[in-house]
């Protein structure tokens, strides 16, 4: 009973990843266009339609940038928190069939079970996911400005993590972006820099991890070369000797992992 997934996109511009049981398909996130999210899809031989729904995070543009025009083309259920919907931007239009979850209790799709916690970021209601199948578990954390320990709690035992590795520090504070803006991402309601995801990381380690997707890289404020020196300095031999790492970015699909 595995799980393949693929990280569609991911980064400021758009964010969506792909997820699989033998029993149901879903997207978590619909930052890309609705085509673009076919295209990408396609790759994979997936058509949007045999999807069982869509999954939010939180109503930043950049994750639901696509999300109504997939919904009510391929009438799929959309699966959100209250908050969450009622500050959806309006470009977003009607979904058709809403789902609400509670943050916090778990829910099924499928022979999925997911499990929405609340994270730290500048939305209504953000969340992050775990989400098992009972032999696969998965963690999903991106956009957030601090690990709490429910965060930590959330991605223990996970077989799959995805994690924000979002800026370098030195690359922000002598980057082109205005002071609040760099203040707002480094605040603990903005985003993990690559030390601090890494930190997480070696929190949540256990020998049930094979795969790591750092996510949510900024192209201005970071670099692959960056993420994976971090990588490299911050954890112990045993650790990098045993994960496998993968950057996700914003261009293009990450080949499809299957874990089991």
């Amino acid at each position: 009973m595995g799980i393949t997934l693929s990280v569609l996109a991911s980064g400021s511009r758009g964010n969506s990843i792909y997820l699989a049981t033998e029993r149901v398909r879903l997207l978590i996130d619909a930052g890309l266009s609705g085509r673009e999210t076919k295209r990408r899809l396609a790759t994979m031989g997936v058509d949007p339609k045999d999807l069982a729904g869509i999954i939010i995070t939180h109503e930043h543009l950049d994750h639901v940038r696509g999300l109504g025009s997939l919904a009510r083309r391929y009438r799929l259920p959309v699966y959100l928190n209250q908050p969450t919907y009622a500050h959806l931007p309006e470009t977003v239009g009607r979904l058709g069939e809403k789902v609400e979850f509670c943050t916090g209790r778990s829910f099924s799709l499928g022979d999925m079970i997911i499990h929405p916690f609340a994270i730290s970021h500048d939305a209504a209601d953000p969340v992050g996911f775990a989400l098992h199948n009972g032999s696969v578990k998965v963690g999903v954390c991106t956009d957030l400005g601090a690990a709490t320990n429910l965060v930590r709690r959330h991605l223990e035992q996970c077989s799959i993590l995805i994690l924000e590795a979002n800026h370098d520090v030195e690359m922000l504070k002598n980057g082109p972006y205005p002071w609040p803006v760099k203040q707002r991402i480094r605040s603990r309601f903005g985003h993990l820099s690559n030390e601090q995801s890494v930190k997480v990381l070696s929190q949540v380690y256990s020998e049930n991890l094979q795969e790591v997707i750092f996510a949510h890289m900024s192209e201005t404020n970071n670099s692959s070369e960056r993420v994976l020196n971090a990588f490299t300095s911050e954890l112990s031999r045993q650790m990098r000797d045993r994960l496998r790492i993968t950057l996700a970015c914003q261009h293009h699909p990450v080949d499809p992992i299957v874990v089991f």
